[in-house]
Parts: C-alpha cells; sequence; structure tokens
C-alpha cells in the first residue's frame, strides 16, 4: 500500500465512514492499521472503512471493516454512500453493488438520499447463523435474573449480516453498552451478532438503538434498521413499513410484500476529503 490514499469521509445518518476508491489500485490494509485509522482521537475516527473495488459481475464490489479492525460482510448505511459516490460518477440512475452478504442495487431518492435494496430477509436459524435451532421469531435468550429478566426472546434476522432485535423501552447509552457488549460474542452465535434495542412507538416508527459487532454503540445501522423492522412486524407489533429513529436522524424501511425484499431509504453525506498515511 503506498503511504498515502486519498478517501472521501461520509455519513449515512451519523453511521461515519472512510471511503476509499480501490478500483484501480489494491488497498489492503491489515487489522492493526484498521484499528489505528479509526482511533476518533490520534486517527481518522470512523465506525466502518470501506474500500470500493472492482467486480465483474456488479458496478463494484463493496469491502468493509470494521472499527476494530475486522472484516464483516455489509453495511446498510455505507452501502447508501457508495451508491451514492457511483451515481454520481456515472450519470446511471441505478447501480449494483456487490458485498461479502451478496448483492444489493442503489437508487436516487431525491437530493442526497439513497434507496437501497437490501435483499430478502435471512430468517432461518441456520442463517443468522444460531449455534442451535431455534424459532428466530423469538430465540431463547435473555438479560437479568432467570425468574425476572430485563430484555428476552428476540427476533433474529440476517441482512447479509447477523442481528437480533430486543423490544424494550430500556435505550440509555449505559444500558445499550452493557447488553450489547454482553451478547455480541455469546456462544450461541458463532460469527457473533449486531445487538438491536428496538422501542415500537407506532405502528409505522420505532426507536431503535443497535450495538454493533466490531464497532459498538453507533448513530446509526442500516442493516440494522432493516433487521429491526423485519422482527417487529413478524411479531405483529408494526405493519411492514416504518420509520425507524437513529440516533443520527431516521430511516425509511420498508419490507415489500411482492417480491420479499427489504428497501431502506435514507440521507447520504459528504463530510470531507483527505488522504491515509500508513
Amino acid at each position: 500500500m503506498s503511504a498515502s490514499t486519498p478517501f472521501v469521509k461520509m455519513n449515512g445518518a451519523g453511521n461515519d465512514f472512510v471511503v476509499v476508491n480501490a478500483l484501480e489500485r489494491a488497498f489492503t490494509p491489515d487489522a492493526g492499521q484498521v484499528r489505528a485509522l479509526a482511533d476518533r482521537q490520534t486517527g481518522e475516527g470512523f465506525d466502518q472503512l470501506i474500500a470500493i473495488e472492482p467486480s465483474t459481475t456488479a458496478d463494484a464490489f463493496m469491502r468493509v471493516w470494521n472499527a476494530d479492525g475486522g472484516a464483516v460482510e455489509t453495511c446498510g448505511n455505507a452501502l447508501r454512500c457508495v451508491g451514492w459516490m457511483l451515481l454520481q460518477a456515472s450519470g446511471s440512475d441505478k447501480v449494483v453493488i456487490d458485498t461479502l452478504g451478496g448483492p444489493t442495487t442503489a437508487r436516487r431518492a431525491g437530493p442526497d438520499r439513497i434507496t437501497v435494496d437490501m435483499g430478502p430477509p435471512r430468517l432461518d436459524w441456520r442463517e443468522i447463523p444460531l449455534a442451535e435451532e431455534m424459532d428466530t421469531r423469538g430465540i431463547e435468550l435473555q438479560v437479568g435474573p432467570i425468574d425476572a429478566p430485563v430484555i428476552y426472546t428476540p427476533g433474529a434476522v440476517s441482512m447479509g449480516n447477523p442481528h437480533v432485535v430486543f423490544f424494550t423501552d430500556r435505550l440509555d447509552d449505559a444500558f445499550v453498552t452493557g447488553s450489547g457488549s454482553l451478547i455480541e460474542h455469546h456462544p450461541l452465535f458463532p460469527e457473533g451478532v449486531n445487538v438491536g434495542f428496538a422501542h415500537v412507538l407506532a405502528p409505522d416508527r420505532i426507536r431503535l438503538r443497535v450495538w454493533e459487532r466490531g464497532a459498538g454503540l453507533t448513530k446509526a445501522c442500516g442493516t440494522g434498521a432493516c433487521a429491526a423492522l423485519v422482527a417487529a412486524s413478524r411479531r405483529g407489533l408494526t405493519g411492514r413499513r416504518a420509520v425507524m429513529v437513529v440516533d443520527g436522524g431516521e430511516l425509511d424501511i420498508d419490507w415489500d410484500e411482492a417480491s420479499g425484499h427489504v428497501f431502506m431509504t435514507g440521507p447520504v453525506e459528504v463530510e470531507r476529503t483527505g488522504t491515509l498515511s500508513l
């Protein structure tokens, strides 16, 4: 890797990324370099590091590293940001972005707003994946005393990456951080898990906070918002469309009945540009 690599700093509803164009030049940081770059005091600071790479089957391939240096399958808010960049560059009305979690399509939805087709949710216990067979509408997992758990029976959904969603009105930092960090590496989840805390405000409105696997508490989690809507809808708590109110703004999630796909619409913001030195 060269000493200086140009980047664009972007965010989607506050979930922030350093995005590197690796279409013509390989970008292969190791875990230590990713962690150093992610540090908000001494590095560039981000939730995820993104590389846009060539693809033989799509317009581009999006590679994702979490702040802890680990590579992950996909990131919903980053898909909007990368989609916006590719749409700006190509002038077309849609682009296909491949990820380790599978391909997605991004389209314009207005000024600095992008809709991403996140595909169908994966709902079988093997697809999450879970370590043992369970009904993913409400899995056997709880936090707190056995006879009086604080949160329990979350829904489990994969949106190309694993999620559990607890329904609770307890959304304070200490609770989300404490519970999320406890569950992230629970043995029930062989690949770890993203942990959502959803408070249903109305049949079409959910307040959501997410403890992200490998990134911690973020201002927004796009796949988490999709997973929360699917989990809520499967339990009959909401319809198939809802506004997800996250720390960094709002995301519109639509679990389309006809196609079975989940569509996420939300904002994209460019913060600055710069160069990475490694």
